[in-house]
């Protein structure tokens, strides 16, 4: 008869048997699964700096490519905009260089700045939109006329409109001095505008703005811009809406009026402007709206073309 201390030791034996093998094939299997990972780590830090090469190598691309589109720019748009007068609409997120660099450029090709307009994160603000829809009637000038829209870039883009630019017909003020004064000035007081000193109505005008929208109401503060926009352009000869990398996407002005047909049957748009080329298209896109024509221009996949008369690839 096997005795009960063999039965305890063979089973000693069995554990430790076991337990040997779990030791064993643990250790095989974690230096197999180790290796493997560490061959997955070495292909993810090759492409990690692939990447980054290819990356530095874009980058240094993209600035050659601006600094000769900075050197070239006032040749290209030399005399386009002779004897013509323009005045800039900026929004809140709009770069001073790049608005300073644009500037430059029109009085290069032959324009004169006759002032800025500076629209604050309260114009475009959803919360505000009541008070600005009444600050607009209370201030709208004798003969006016507000668009029947009632959303409220549409209806300050038809009261700023005429202050700003005059009449393509006769080219003649569509308000007096003192009625422009006083209506700027009740745009100021209500936290919506902030004007440059001796402001004068222009022939055409540049809206410019920065990227995408982001947070609450991103879209309808993209709206806001892009509806202002589109009225400002029927007050006069011709308006070009040029925003920054990200404007074109869904949250964008400048993506807002591509979306909208009627919108971009009128006004002309960019969507690179803050690179020394995509200045050089809003000189020229200004120029093209006084011939009547529009154009979707820049980089982003919803543009037509990278600029007026190029072919897209």
């Amino acid at each position: 008869m096997i005795s009960l201390r063999y039965h305890i030791i063979s089973i000693a034996a069995l554990f430790l048997a076991l337990a040997v093998g779990v030791v064993l094939g643990s250790t095989t299997l974690s230096r197999s699964m180790l290796s493997g990972l560490s061959s997955d780590n070495d292909d993810l830090v090759r492409q990690v700096h692939e990447l980054q090469s290819e990356k530095n190598g874009q980058a240094a691309r993209l600035a050659d490519a601006d600094r000769f589109a900075t050197s070239v720019g006032p040749l290209a748009v030399q005399g386009q905009l002779s004897q013509r007068t323009v005045v800039l609409v900026t929004t809140s997120d709009t770069r001073p260089a790049d608005r300073d660099a644009l500037r430059t450029l029109v009085e290069g090709a032959g324009g004169t700045v006759t002032g800025e307009l500076q629209l604050t994160e309260q114009f475009a603000d959803p919360r505000k939109a009541d008070q600005l829809r009444d600050i607009v009637v209370r201030l709208l000038p004798a003969g006016v006329q507000l668009p029947t829209a009632s959303d409220p870039g549409t209806l300050a883009g038809g009261l700023v409109g005429p202050l700003l630019l005059i009449n393509k017909a006769n080219n003649a003020p569509q308000a007096s001095p003192e009625e422009t004064a006083a209506a700027l000035a009740g745009l100021t007081e209500g936290g919506f505008v902030k004007a440059s000193q001796g402001i004068r109505p222009a022939q055409l005008a540049i809206v410019l703005t920065g990227g995408a929208e982001a947070g609450d109401g991103a879209g309808d503060r993209a709206a806001t811009i892009a509806r202002f926009a589109t009225q400002v352009d029927r007050s006069g000869a011709g308006t070009v809406l040029a925003g920054t990398s990200g404007s074109a996407d869904g949250t964008g002005a400048v993506g807002v009026v591509r979306a909208d047909t009627a919108a971009t049957s009128i006004l002309s748009t960019v969507d690179n402007a803050q690179t020394a080329a995509g200045r050089v298209v809003t000189v020229l896109a200004l120029r093209e709206q006084l011939e009547g024509r529009t154009g979707r221009y820049g980089d982003a996949g919803n543009a037509e073309r990278p600029s007026p008369g190029a072919q897209q690839e």
